[in-house]
């Protein structure tokens, strides 16, 4: 790219951030949904648990900043779950097909990388009752 054609670009400074309450916490998206990425903090109440889901076209990565909590996901595709305790300093990551769910021990907050919110979130189980969620590029 010549100077040119970069002094000509726009670029926006304007700080972003919206809040989703949640039946088991809250969320924050701080990355504006024209990004080619989501970012989010996701905070789960102690004792609350995301539903046990499938993503059809996202991968997500997790990394624990405050509180104790855990992933249930499958290591193969239909295989048998596991429980892994999120570690402190250490990232996680989830394919897009693999079956997963976030579950605060404590009140936990935590750091969530995605690719776009597109596809189907599938809920294979939600204590909450809620149904699966068709996303098109909503964060």
């Amino acid at each position: 790219m010549d100077a040119s054609a970069h002094s000509q670009r726009h670029f926006d400074l304007s700080p972003y951030a919206r809040r989703t309450e949640k039946p088991w916490g809250y969320e924050v998206c701080w990355s504006p949904g024209s990004k080619p990425y989501v970012g989010k903090l996701i905070h789960i109440n102690a004792g609350a648990r995301l539903s046990l889901q499938i993503h059809d076209q996202k991968s997500e990565s997790w990394y624990l900043v405050s509180g104790r909590a855990k992933v249930v996901w499958e290591r193969e595709p239909n295989g048998a779950l596991l429980e892994t305790e999120l570690q402190p300093g250490a990232g996680y990551s989830c394919e897009a097909g693999q079956r997963h769910r976030l579950v605060g021990v404590t009140a936990c907050d935590i750091i969530e990388v995605s690719t776009p919110e597109v596809g189907t979130t599938l809920r294979i189980e939600d204590d909450y009752s809620r149904g699966d969620e068709r996303l098109e590029g909503a964060v």
